[in-house]
């Protein structure tokens, strides 16, 4: 790393490693020994790259090393806590993501092999998902006398609703990558190997987009969905008007109306 490099660069653990490709960077989960287990060093390093992302980049892509993205919380770091230290970690967690989650750049996952616990966590923190066909979801920690700590009791109900969420810290129950995509965990399922590729796709047209369209996505759209309908569709209305009344929407609407943009097609029409 030089000197030019932004703090949170920096400042990552070897168990996180990065990739540029022009305006997107990979961000990827390097301990596929521990099938990418989530230690505190590794968090932590989430939370700083994503406090402060390399200058230039508009998208990113969170991949994981190996066969798996993401087994969760690395049990061997757990140690005995009393209840105010792990009321501190938990919220850690939610510091580290809620960054990633409504931090300045969007973020693509891309999913294979475990999606466990805290994984499944950090995987719904991210804005777009893309599973491959050996991605399998589950929330084990009922199993182990433990509850989810990472903001899953918060933002999985919102995927696929409580009673789902329920259902499988209850029962144990693993879903494979077809139901995940049948209930909101992924929005994309593609072939062995495809999801890197996929993922850096999606992305650039992520980083197409004009930065107050993506802005208003990650930061007002989740504020509206959760507002009363009254409050929201006033808020829609401005967010709406101010998105509408910048130069680069102006430019875009006129290639548009010339005929020197596309238009909405489905895949494979001409």
């Amino acid at each position: 790393m030089t000197a030019l490099d932004p703090p949170g660069l920096r400042s990552l653990p070897a168990s996180l490693e990065t990739e540029r490709h022009d305006d997107v960077v990979v961000l990827r989960l390097a301990r596929p020994a521990k099938r990418n287990a989530l230690n505190d060093a590794t968090v932590l390093g989430i939370e700083a790259f994503f406090a402060d992302p390399p200058p230039g980049v508009r998208a990113v892509v969170l991949d994981a090393e190996g066969d798996h993205f993401c087994a969760g919380l690395d049990l061997s770091e757990l140690g005995d806590r009393d209840v105010v230290a792990a009321v501190e970690h938990s919220r850690m967690w939610h510091r580290a993501f809620e960054r990633m989650a409504e931090g300045r750049v969007p973020v693509v996952s891309v999913q294979r092999g475990a999606v466990v616990g805290g994984g499944l966590e950090l995987a719904a923190a991210t804005h777009v998902r893309v599973a491959e066909p050996s991605a399998f979801y589950a929330l084990p920690e009922g199993q182990h006398g433990l509850f989810v700590g990472g903001g899953g009791s918060v933002r999985l109900p919102r995927l696929i609703g409580a009673h789902r969420m329920a259902e499988m810290m209850l029962t144990g129950r693993v879903l494979d990558a077809a139901e995940g995509l049948a209930l909101g965990l992924s929005h994309h399922l593609v072939g062995p190997g495809e999801g890197l590729p996929k993922a850096l796709e999606l992305a650039r047209a992520v980083a197409a987009n004009s930065d107050m369209t993506n802005f208003a996505v990650l930061q007002a759209l989740p504020r509206i969905a959760e507002a009363a309908p009254a409050q929201g569709y006033l808020l829609e209305s401005l967010v709406a008007a101010v998105a509408a009344s910048s130069d680069e929407a102006q430019a875009r609407m006129r290639a548009f109306l010339d005929g020197r943009s596309g238009r909405v097609r489905r895949e494979g029409d001409r």
